[in-house]
């Protein structure tokens, strides 16, 4: 029985088995599709009848004479799509390159049969795409028969892989193409059909790679990712900027205010270890070292809610530069901001044609609006004084009486980052830097005493683009003695979402000197959202958010246990 359910959900290991009875293969279908939906949503539309049109599409393969899966052997001819179009480019129509020969291999796109010796194919490799004029008058020369070319149309299937040869030719119509003069080779062929549409936002995340082949919309988006890093790594590599790794598991998360990820090790079974919640502490360690400037681009983990902006796994760039002010980070982000607002829009007519991005202005010097007293402006009443030993009740009481929802737990912080995501970030929709931060919400920053206001702020800045922060820099604390008094006042925050406490070790490296320092930090997922015009961090992550991804993974070990 183990063999003929074996063979009823892989149809192309039937050959050796006994065929079943008819209510057998009833009762295999019915637990086949019940265990491809168990933990899922539903079976994807277009694999509906998907073992079905695997066992004939095999029973097709096997009328090849050649082997289906080959190895790709060395070939000096063979180019990309994309390089195909650059070396080619200047053919005009109806010529020729009958002197070159030349190999490319793609994923069939589409094909036209144009009568029993003519058959169009159009490829895509990486994004570029290309036609292939397969003529069989022009492969007889090479031994190529008309069973042959007729059995080649017959089998191919959109989503098959082929390997081409031919010479260059444009049409008469202007279209760049390969002349074949040898059979089009498959390479791996499409089990599956492959959709001409795909549009189930579920579907799509649960089948990323039937997504990319599919949308277009999706792939630009993924190269539009790789676009901004490699801008930004440029960007710091050019002013001398070191790009280093700093470690993601370590006995104790720092740099910030929230819950870690948790785990264990094998060597050190009694100790807790957790997932990095930014690489801050790391990157000012090796600024004491000497290193004056670095960045790095790397993931940080979060055990936090899932909602369109926020992901608890996500990517970050931070730097950190010696003897820069906040004047100094505030010209480099409108300097890389905006180049890279420039750098977006001029590849977007030519590689992301399908994207459709912010049309906000990176025009610089960007406003500015200091956290204090936008809010009293807001709420037409002066904050009480924020370093008195009542702050945090004189705030609620301005809550009860704007009849604002308060945070849990009413610590003082949440409540002044809960009036500044009500009162200032609603006006950041242009290129906005919120200014001036109240000391108690940035305890790694410098601080002074405003003389505007006579409150005790950060020197701290952060952007926000479309009301979404991007960036967050300051002047780092680099006094042991006033990083440890507020550690110390930060501890008292403590909650379930903070588990703030006194890094000792962070305090001991302190005092070996850290120069005078700024440092920066960005969301790259949230940089790709406003340049690809996504509304959903999901669609700028590979393969999803957290819940996709946990998705996939229970829909894999679901469909392993059931073989």
């Amino acid at each position: 029985m183990a063999g003929l359910g074996l063979r009823f959900l892989r149809p192309y290991l039937w050959r050796d088995l006994p065929r079943p009875t008819r209510a057998a293969r009833s009762v295999h279908a019915r637990f086949y599709h019940a265990t491809r939906r168990r933990g899922s949503e539903a079976a994807t539309p277009y694999l509906s009848n998907e073992a079905g049109d695997v066992q004939q599409r095999y029973k097709e393969l096997n009328k090849l004479s050649t082997e289906l899966y080959p190895r790709v052997l060395n070939d000096d001819r063979a180019i990309t799509c994309n390089e195909f179009r650059r070396n080619y480019d200047s053919l005009v129509p109806e010529e020729t390159k009958n002197d070159q020969v030349v190999t490319v291999r793609g994923r069939v796109h589409s094909s036209r049969i144009a009568g029993s010796k003519l058959v169009f194919l159009d490829i895509v490799q990486d994004g570029s795409r290309l036609q292939a004029l397969c003529d069989l008058k022009k492969m007889e020369s090479t031994g190529v028969t008309r069973e042959q070319f007729k059995l080649f149309y017959h089998i191919l299937r959109r989503g098959d892989i082929f390997t081409i040869t031919g010479h260059p030719h444009r049409t008469k119509r202007g279209e760049l193409s390969i002349k074949a003069i040898e059979l089009p080779k498959l390479l791996s062929p499409s089990l599956h059909q492959l959709p001409t549409s795909l549009t189930d936002e579920s579907t799509r995340t649960r089948n990323r790679h039937t997504d990319l082949l599919v949308n277009k919309q999706a792939a630009d988006t993924f190269r539009l990712r790789s676009h901004i890093i490699r801008y930004m790594r440029d960007y710091f590599q050019a002013r001398d900027f070191l790009e280093v790794e700093t470690p993601i598991l370590a006995g104790d998360a720092g740099g910030a205010i929230a819950r870690p990820f948790v785990t264990t090790a094998t060597e050190f079974v009694q100790q807790r270890i957790t997932l990095r919640i930014a690489p801050e502490l790391w990157l000012k360690r090796l600024v004491l070292g000497g290193m004056d400037r670095v960045f790095e681009i790397g993931r940080t983990f979060r055990n936090e809610g899932l909602d369109p902006t926020h992901n608890p796994e996500f990517t970050t760039c931070e730097f950190y530069k010696s003897f820069a002010d906040l004047e100094d980070l505030i010209k480099m982000t409108e300097e890389l901001m905006s180049g890279m607002a420039e750098s977006v829009q001029q590849a977007k007519a030519t590689t992301f044609t399908s994207l459709a991005p912010t049309t906000v202005s990176f025009k610089t010097p960007f406003r500015r609006l200091a956290f204090i007293p936008t809010i009293e402006a807001a709420i037409g009443q002066t904050l009480p004084d924020l370093s008195s030993p009542t702050a945090t009740s004189d705030i609620l009481q301005i809550f009860h009486k704007l009849s604002i929802p308060i945070p849990d737990p009413p610590t003082l912080p949440r409540l002044l980052d809960r009036l500044s995501s009500e009162y200032i970030e609603p006006q950041c929709d242009s290129p906005t830097f919120i200014t001036h931060h109240p000391e108690c919400l940035s305890p790694l920053s410098k601080s002074f005493l405003d003389p505007e206001t006579q409150q005790p702020v950060s020197t701290r800045v952060e952007l926000f683009v479309g009301a979404r922060e991007l960036v967050n820099a300051y002047e780092e604390e680099n006094s042991p003695f006033e990083q440890r008094r507020k550690f110390v006042e930060q501890a008292q925050y403590r909650d379930s979402e903070n588990e703030a406490r006194v890094d000792e070790s962070y305090l001991d490296a302190l005092e070996w000197g850290l120069p005078p320092t700024g440092g920066w930090g960005c969301g790259i997922d949230r940089l790709c959202m406003l340049f690809s015009g996504a509304t959903r961090i999901r669609d700028v992550l590979s393969f999803g958010s957290l819940r996709n991804v946990v998705g996939l993974s229970s829909q894999g070990s679901q469909q392993e246990g059931s073989r």
